[in-house]
């Protein structure tokens, strides 16, 4: 086959992030996670609950299961990605793990609305989002091989615009087409498509099979256009791997500034991913909003996330990554924070009138931010740590710097279980990603924003 443009690499590069983008946009922030919690919380309820411990059940539940995750994720991340390194294959791992995102996200068709299968589906989420952030370490270990160092912020935030308007394409999708409200049409009036029974949730549950579907369908230009480096033919040796990581980890002793980027990010990245995760289950636990209200909030924090981030590598090529992410972390600190004082009845402890649209508005606008601020910084980072990587061992990096986000990525669900458990409160149980974001933000002080070269 004749040899592939760079162009053509980069874009087959970007169809990653536009294929793999509706399992967190559709199905963990904004259908699914909210749709799993609203009838995980009427379960709790038919067990005797009032509302307020049902929604802090159904929320601690869907907490401890993302924690589960990212566990098992952070765990296993950079060994898989040294044993990559050692045969030079990136390829068959990212084919493995895009088959677990496919089955996995099709297997959420088959949960039941009555809440009698929501550990099975539990597995099934696990399933797709572990092959989901397994790939996207792969995909981003190809990054350095895409540009010089200067363009590499751009190229990085243009493929999570690319992204987020793949996921906004997706929302809209599924909205005016197949998710049901409750009178049993879509956002647009229309009667769900392909004869989709609105009492069954069927289409709400078909998500998942859309999902798969994109992902299976907009992975083609990638696995066309994206080439990698002829193998070294080693074989892929789990112990080699994992005396490869120990030397690594051992290694950061000497790289002050790459070992605490890690840390920082770990932490920072963790509030966001607990904003990500529970932005939507918030709205139907807190504001009781409809899943097709909280699709509409995920389009307009999408289209925020893909205009950020599109200015935002650009940004990133003017004055570098690590101001931007300084700058996006001061946001979302003041967004948390305004999120934990709004309800439907009270705005930072003052009382609204009856009927006021007030909340729902101020949601609206902070997820602007958290789409917009969200996309700035995962794209910041990416580039960042691209000036702290090694070439010659770039998927072991991005299996540390996986190993870094996911490490604690069990911290923010765990803490908002916790906080949401002891409070009673699902409003409440949100404020543990404001100390995440702010010890992040301090760790940055120690990092050079040129990487280890930077005297």
């Amino acid at each position: 086959m004749a040899d592939v443009s760079l162009k053509k690499r980069i874009w087959g590069w970007y169809f990653f992030d536009w294929a793999s983008q509706p399992y967190h946009t559709v199905l963990n922030t904004f259908i699914f996670g909210p749709f799993f919690a609203s009838i995980a919380a009427v379960y709790f309820l038919n067990l005797g609950l009032n509302e307020e411990l049902a929604d802090a059940k159904a929320q601690a539940l869907w907490a401890w299961s993302t924690a589960l995750f990212g566990i098992i994720i952070a765990l296993t991340a950079p060994v898989f990605g040294a044993m990559a390194d050692s045969t030079g294959r990136r390829m068959p791992w990212i084919v493995g793990f895009s088959t677990m995102y496919v089955v996995g996200s099709g297997l959420l068709w088959f949960t039941d609305p009555a809440a009698s299968n929501l550990y099975w589906m539990l597995a099934s989420f696990g399933m797709g989002f572990i092959g989901a952030e397994y790939a996207l370490i792969f995909v981003n270990a190809q990054l350095p091989a895409l540009g010089t160092k200067e363009e590499i912020g751009k190229i990085s935030g243009s493929g999570f615009a690319f992204g987020y308007l793949g996921g906004v394409v997706s929302l809209i999708l599924v909205l005016a087409l197949i998710v049901e409200q409750g009178n049993g049409l879509t956002i647009i009036g229309l009667e769900p498509i392909f004869g989709l029974d609105p009492e069954q949730r069927e289409g709400t549950r078909a998500t998942g099979i859309v999902t798969a579907l994109w992902f299976a369908v907009f992975m083609i230009p990638y696995f066309m256009w994206v080439r990698e480096k002829p193998s070294t033919a080693k074989r892929a040796s789990v112990p080699q791997a994992l005396n490869s990581v120990m030397i690594s980890i051992k290694g950061l002793r000497n790289k002050p500034s790459l070992a605490t980027y890690l840390v920082s990010s770990m932490l920072y990245r963790d509030g966001l991913n607990g904003l990500y995760t529970f932005g939507g289950v918030y709205a139907a636990l807190v504001l009781n909003w409809e899943v097709s209200q909280i699709g509409a909030f995920g389009v307009i924090a999408a289209l925020g996330a893909a205009l950020f981030s599109y200015l935002g590598g650009f940004a990133d090529r003017r004055f570098g990554p690590k101001p931007i992410i300084i700058f996006s972390i001061l946001a979302l600190i003041v967004v948390s924070f305004v999120i934990i004082n709004l309800s439907p009845t009270t705005f930072f402890g003052v009382s609204l009138a009856e009927g006021t649209g007030l909340p729902d508005t101020v949601f609206m606008v902070c997820g602007v931010f958290i789409g917009g601020m969200g996309g700035v910084l995962q794209s910041t980072s990416r580039s960042l740590m691209v000036r702290h990587c090694d070439p010659n061992a770039s998927t072991e990096y991005f299996g540390l710097y996986g190993l870094s986000g996911r490490a604690t990525a069990f911290l923010a669900p765990l803490l908002i279980g916790i906080v949401t458990h002891v409070s009673g409160s699902a409003r409440i149980g949100i404020s543990p990603v404001i100390g995440l974001f702010l010890f992040g933000l301090i760790l940055l002080i120690w990092v050079k924003g040129d990487g280890e070269s930077n005297k």
